[in-house]
């Protein structure tokens, strides 16, 4: 009985996230932003520092931009040009529009979000005592599945939350989608949309599912990831995403936590 002793020893490991603040959450490099202030950077060096395409700069004032729906935390940027890239700290990189992966964001895109945010709350108001989960390949490379596993041990216990995964979409009141999709998962995907109830959250879980990542352009997958397959509600970058990113954007599914990071009342 080693488990038995062992739990005696290391008593309670499970996270009190979202409740309290985790250290391992907050100090996770989950992105890469660009420093305030940093030097112009030509196009044609903003194209060579990244193999998936993340990093662009504008053709007049040379400011670097990047699109985290498609970076995939390779950190050659970060090594590269230390005065213009540099990792972020914090797992709570899911956002509700496509738009609001690229960094810095513009201006209209807090406005634009407002609207979206006040949507998606008013769908999934029923959600905040319980929600069931179906997760759905479309041609991951199985990184994702290693974190999505990694949400039903003790140290994340989402059972704790009232999130339980269900292998039925009939049950589920989110799609977890992973992968870069797959032209061949269209059809299983669409039919998995139609037999979901509604309200239904669809969540773009990874870099794949967001733009395809190293595969987008491929014969084998559709441009820009699982959007062409299904209307995504919520984008989560990283290749892959921590747990505790996976676990931000399924509280934000279900409204009990807002995309500062504040817990609000179930």
């Amino acid at each position: 009985m080693p488990w038995f002793w062992r739990g005696l020893r290391e008593g309670v490991v499970t996270t009190r996230y979202p409740g309290r603040p985790d250290p391992y959450a907050g100090d996770f490099p989950a992105a890469i932003s660009v420093r305030t202030g940093a030097p112009p950077v030509a196009r044609a060096e903003a194209e060579e520092l990244c193999p998936t395409g993340a990093i662009t700069a504008d053709p007049r004032s040379g400011a670097a931009r990047v699109d985290r729906g498609r970076c995939i935390l390779c950190g050659y940027c970060t090594r590269s040009r230390p005065d213009v890239f540099t990792a972020e700290s914090g797992a709570e990189t899911a956002a509700l529009a496509r738009s609001a992966l690229v960094v810095p964001q513009l201006e209209e895109t807090d406005e634009a979000l407002a609207g979206i945010r006040r949507e998606l709350a008013r769908r999934t108001g029923a959600f905040r005592r319980s929600l069931h989960i179906r997760h759905v390949d479309a041609g991951s490379d199985g990184s994702e599945e290693w974190e999505i596993a990694a949400l039903l041990n003790p140290v994340y216990d989402i059972h704790r939350l009232g999130l339980f995964f269900t292998a039925s979409p009939r049950h589920a009141d989110v799609l977890l989608i992973t992968g870069a999709g797959a032209r061949g998962m269209t059809a299983p995907l669409r039919r998995t949309i139609e037999a979901t109830a509604r309200p239904v959250v669809v969540i773009a879980a990874g870099t794949d599912a967001c733009s395809g990542g190293l595969y987008h352009g491929s014969y084998a997958t559709h441009e820009g990831g699982i959007a062409a397959m299904a209307d995504v509600d919520i984008w989560v970058p990283g290749s892959p995403p921590a747990p505790f990113s996976l676990l931000h954007a399924l509280l934000l599914a279900t409204g009990r936590l807002t995309l500062t990071g504040r817990a609000t009342r179930a």
